[in-house]
C-alpha cells in the first residue's frame, strides 16, 4: 500500500512485521526525511520524529512511526559508513482498528515466504511498486528484474527491473525467485547503471532493528502461495 508521511512525502510499504502483539508496515526511513532528496546518509540526514502520523491507503486511521533506522543510528552515533548509507528501514504501527484489514501477501505474486535471505548477483527478483505517478495504471506496478551487483560491503544491491522503480515506489519490498524477502527499495540510480535501483539488504536492516530495541520483531509470511509469473501478475493488476 502507499503511505503518506505527515510533513514529508509518499512511499510504498514493503512487508508486514509483528512483535507478537502489534502489527507494523515497513517503509523506507527516508520517507520521513525533512532535507533534500539527495540526503541519503542516515547518520546525518534530518528526519521527522518517532510518533509522526502516517496515512495508509485503505486504513480508517493513521499509523505512527515507531522505529526509524536513521534516528536509531543517529542516537547510537553509528560509525559504519555502509550502514549510514544503506540502512533505510522504518516501521509504521498499524492502528488496532485496522489490523484485521492487513494482508502480508505481495500483490500479484503472493508470498513472501520464509525469513529474510541473501541474494546472489544475476539472480532473478520481483517487486511491486505502487507510486501514484503511474496515474492508476496498476499493470505497471509488478516488476521482474535481476541483481546487477552488491555494494557497501553487502549492505545494498544494485537491481535492474522492467519497469524501474520511480518516486513513490521508495520502500517497496523485493523477493527472490523463491519468494524469499531480501530487500527494500532505497534509491533510484542515475549512474553507473541508469534506471537501476539501490535495494537495501533486508536481513541486515532487520538485524539492526532487532539489536536496538526490537528483539521480538519478525516478518510475516504471505497468506497466498508465491508465483514468479510476471505475466500473471501484470494481468491480475490490470
Amino acid at each position: 500500500m502507499q503511505t503518506h508521511t505527515e510533513g514529508s512525502g509518499q512511499c510504498t510499504s514493503n512487508f508486514v512485521y509483528t512483535n507478537g502483539s502489534d502489527v507494523y508496515l515497513g517503509q523506507a526511513a527516508h520517507c520521513a526525511g525533512t532535507g533534500e532528496a539527495t540526503d541519503t546518509d542516515g547518520c546525518e540526514a534530518a528526519s521527522l520524529p518517532l510518533g509522526t502520523r502516517v496515512e495508509i491507503d485503505g486504513a480508517s486511521r493513521p499509523g505512527t512511526i515507531v522505529y526509524s533506522s536513521w534516528l536509531t543510528m543517529q542516537g547510537r552515533g553509528e560509525s559504519d559508513a555502509n550502514a549510514c548509507d544503506f540502512n533505510d528501514l522504518a516501521l509504521v504501527k498499524v492502528d488496532p482498528a485496522d489490523v484485521s484489514k492487513v494482508n502480508p501477501s505481495v500483490p500479484g505474486f503472493g508470498g513472501p515466504t520464509g525469513s529474510a535471505a541473501g541474494v546472489a548477483n544475476a539472480a532473478t527478483v520481483y517487486s511491486y511498486g505502487n507510486s501514484s505517478l503511474r496515474g492508476g495504471v496498476t499493470a505497471l506496478s509488478p516488476k521482474q528484474g535481476a541483481v546487477v551487483n552488491s555494494t557497501g560491503d553487502g549492505w545494498s544491491h544494485t537491481v535492474y527491473t522492467v519497469t524501474p522503480g520511480i518516486p513513490g515506489d521508495s520502500g517497496s519490498g523485493f523477493v527472490d525467485a523463491q519468494g524469499r524477502p531480501f530487500g527494500t527499495l532505497s534509491t533510484l540510480a542515475i549512474a553507473p547503471t541508469p534506471a537501476s535501483n539501490g535495494v537495501s539488504n533486508l536481513s541486515r536492516e532487520l538485524a539492526y532493528a532487532q539489536a536496538n530495541g526490537l528483539g521480538g520483531l519478525t516478518l510475516a509470511n504471505g497468506t497466498q502461495a508465491f508465483s514468479p509469473n510476471i505475466v500473471g501478475a501484470i494481468l491480475g493488476a490490470a
